[in-house]
């Protein structure tokens, strides 16, 4: 610059050549630029929750009320997680979390209280009645509704929430404290915490975390798929129902007076592209019992999608001070809505435990975390296999795979226990 050079050790590397400089020297024809050092910021809290979906939100909440600290780190942006469609059919364990959070007010309004629900075989249809049977009832209510009215509980609260979230890493979780790094707006952060409970999904940094050899994973992939659709029309039945056809799966549910969800069951390799909504409403009507297909209002749909269906647990779920909730976890497929109530048991017993710990120094909760979400998660990942084999179509179990079907559902027709 100006004719002058700064002369360098011989075999200088550039990093070496600009640490501590002000400007760039190396070449002759740069005007001044500054060198950008970002500086890591720093701070500390109790856990740190990665995944700001109503698993992470919903700990975050019932923590605070308990004077816990915690930090949520969300990938996406508020406006992107309140998009995402997701089912909302919630059972009394999530119900009784939500209330103890403070955040069931809204849904007491503007939720669906369902007694039971309607199962269809061919022309006939009969049903289960959860009251009767159970003494409680199950709550409509969409899962985007359950985060909205998560967020506001945690802006009112003051909760710590950081959207954008890039580069997150998990650090020193067999030490004592941990740390966990990540990006924002290009800038590095470090938070340290006592905990990082992983709340951010099956595709999520934190079950990636254990090493391989620490970790076990089962898998079943089903060779179908839900294609599904969102309209604003009136719903066909208050209740839900799940039909069983010789066409295959179909399942008629609600968002509001004015608003469903249906599905059938698809080839894998069909696209929602290759379905019109005339070909869908037609499909749809052929799986169900004359009577409830007569009086079906239809409409454009305002979202349709195909989703593919799976049964997936990794084991454990704590590893050092790392906590696994919901579907960094597990997965199940979506006949008989337990993804969202399952992450919920998670949920209850890592804030019991973490309470726990904190309130008197127990650490039986959280040493125990695993074993006890596990016993859950199997139960309920049994259950949706048996329901979503029991409700399919499957040609590749030939004959005596229907006989099977149609026994076990003339057991749940006639037996109480069953």
């Amino acid at each position: 610059r100006n004719g002058r050079l700064r002369a360098a050790p011989a075999g200088a590397s550039m990093l070496e050549l600009s640490a501590g400089l002000d400007h760039c020297f190396t070449c002759a024809l740069c005007a001044e630029l500054t060198i950008a050092r970002p500086v890591m910021s720093e701070r500390t809290t109790q856990i740190v929750i990665i995944g700001g979906g109503p698993s992470g939100l919903l700990l975050s909440q019932l923590l605070h009320k308990r004077g816990i600290q915690s930090v949520v780190l969300e990938r996406k942006s508020k406006d992107y997680v309140l998009s995402r469609i997701r089912a909302g059919v919630l059972e009394r364990g999530l119900l009784g979390l939500m209330k103890e959070a403070g955040i069931g007010s809204r849904m007491a309004r503007e939720g669906f209280a369902h007694d039971g629900t309607l199962i269809s075989y061919g022309d006939e249809m009969f049903r289960i009645d959860f009251k009767e049977l159970t003494g409680h009832s199950i709550m409509v209510y969409g899962q985007t509704e359950v985060t909205r009215d998560l967020y506001d509980a945690r802006e009112a609260m003051g909760g710590q929430i950081e959207y954008n979230v890039e580069d997150v890493e998990i650090h020193d979780l067999e030490s004592n404290a941990a740390t966990v790094t990540y990006r924002q707006d290009g800038q590095p952060h470090k938070i340290s915490c006592d905990f990082v409970a992983g709340c951010d999904g099956y595709h999520g940094v934190s079950r990636k975390t254990i090493p391989s050899e620490s970790r076990k994973e089962y898998e079943k992939l089903y060779p179908f798929g839900w294609l599904g659709i969102l309209s604003r029309t009136p719903p066909v039945s208050h209740e839900l129902i799940y039909a069983n056809s010789e066409r295959g799966f179909a399942l008629c549910s609600m968002r509001s007076e004015n608003l469903s969800r249906y599905y059938i069951q698809c080839d894998l390799s069909d696209r929602p592209e290759d379905w019109s909504d005339a070909a869908f409403w037609a499909e749809l009507k052929r799986r169900l019992p004359p009577e409830v297909a007569e009086k079906m209002v239809t409409g454009p749909s305002i979202e349709k999608s195909i989703a593919p269906l799976r049964s997936f647990v990794s084991e454990p779920m704590r590893w050092g001070r790392l906590f696994l909730c919901g579907d960094a976890a597990h997965i199940v497929p979506p006949t008989g809505a337990k993804g969202l109530n399952t992450a919920a048991s998670d949920v209850h017993y890592l804030y019991n435990g973490l309470r726990q710990f904190y309130e008197t120094g127990d650490a039986a909760g959280i040493d125990g975390y695993s074993e006890l979400a596990l016993a859950r998660v199997w139960k309920a990942e049994r259950f949706s296999w048996w329901f979503t084999s029991l409700m399919h179509h499957f040609p590749e179990n030939g004959d005596i795979g229907q006989k099977f079907q149609d026994a076990e559902l003339d057991y749940l027709v006639h037996s109480e226990a069953g």
